[in-house]
């Protein structure tokens, strides 16, 4: 299953050959646009010392003011924050939901799979599987641009993780921590989001990834928390195939991983009504997400995670693009 602290780790066990083909096409996006707001492989092509103009950004409340650019704002009418060198290295957290509802999965293993505790004894392949996979794919693309990479995974609060970091060993890190944690309880968003913020103090591009089966107001005010101290997030809601379609067609019960009590279903009966409110939950989530201008995407654990991935970013760097032509 998961590796021992003593057998190396390989990259095909958690990050498939194929997605990092899918991948690898936005290094040469990010360079594109580092010199606006990030930079990790992504080195400016300016020389000079740590503290040399890059770039601006919009100011957000928090932000000194000594770093305003008043000629931009007599000309424009818009606070902009003038960028160093130093300040456009980008700092990546990914939090990683490891709350018991995780654990659900109806997708046999994958061939090859490095393996967590989550699927330990069951032979399937869960939601926080999929997590993880995204996680791996997204950390080492993060590492490979020279960026600083933490990891947090998270249920009644941040339990486990690795420190930021950018070195050529960090990824390893971050794949033995993803493999070894074990999932349980349920997640306190709120306490979640406070512990992030608190533990990273700059300017931070949180990936939170989870199937966000909570309310969507306790999910907003998580945001909310994050996003008043000026950090990004890109939001990762992964559903398995059978939360997402409900293609049921026997009478079961339903057990809650999370301490719910055991419901006796007609599948049959319940299967429009149960689309239309998951369809209105994440339609809840996704106008929340991007009512604080925040990425929101949705994967299938059934799915790979290339394709959607790719797709993620490339849209990301659409809009950013367009914010600094614009």
């Amino acid at each position: 299953m998961g590796e021992s602290p003593t057998t190396p780790l390989r990259a095909e066990q958690y990050l498939a050959p194929e997605t990092l083909a899918q991948l690898a096409p936005f290094e040469l996006r990010a360079k594109r646009i580092a010199e606006g707001l990030m930079n990790g492989m992504h080195v400016s092509p300016r020389k000079g010392s740590a503290t040399d103009f890059a770039s601006h950004r919009q100011y957000v409340s928090g932000d000194s003011i000594r770093h305003v650019d008043w000629k931009v704002f007599a000309r424009s009418d818009k606070l902009q924050i003038k960028q160093f060198q130093q300040e456009t290295n980008l700092n990546v957290v990914i939090l990683v939901d490891g709350s018991a509802s995780m654990q659900f999965g109806t997708l046999d293993t994958k061939s090859g799979w490095g393996g967590t505790k989550a699927q330990r004894g069951k032979n399937v392949w869960t939601k926080y599987d999929h997590a993880t996979a995204i996680a791996a794919a997204i950390s080492f693309l993060a590492l490979r641009q020279r960026d600083q990479v933490g990891l947090g995974i998270f249920a009644d609060g941040i339990r486990s993780g690795v420190r930021r970091s950018g070195s050529n060993d960090h990824w390893r890190s971050v794949v033995r921590c993803l493999a070894a944690d074990p999932v349980d309880s349920a997640v306190a968003w709120e306490r979640v989001a406070d512990q992030a913020v608190s533990q990273n103090p700059h300017q931070t591009l949180f990936i939170i990834i989870s199937d966000l089966l909570a309310p969507p107001a306790v999910i907003q005010s998580a945001l909310s928390r994050i996003g008043h101290r000026g950090h990004d997030v890109i939001l990762v809601t992964v559903l398995d195939r059978a939360e997402r379609t409900f293609n049921m067609d026997v009478d079961a019960a339903f057990v809650g991983l999370e301490g719910e009590p055991k419901l006796e279903v007609e599948t049959r009966k319940i299967r429009t009504a149960y689309l239309a409110e998951l369809e209105k939950h994440l339609g809840d989530i996704d106008r929340i997400a991007r009512g604080f201008r925040f990425d929101v995407e949705v994967f299938d654990s059934h799915e790979s995670v290339g394709p959607v991935l790719s797709s993620l970013l490339a849209r990301r760097e659409a809009i950013l693009r367009r914010r600094f032509q614009g």
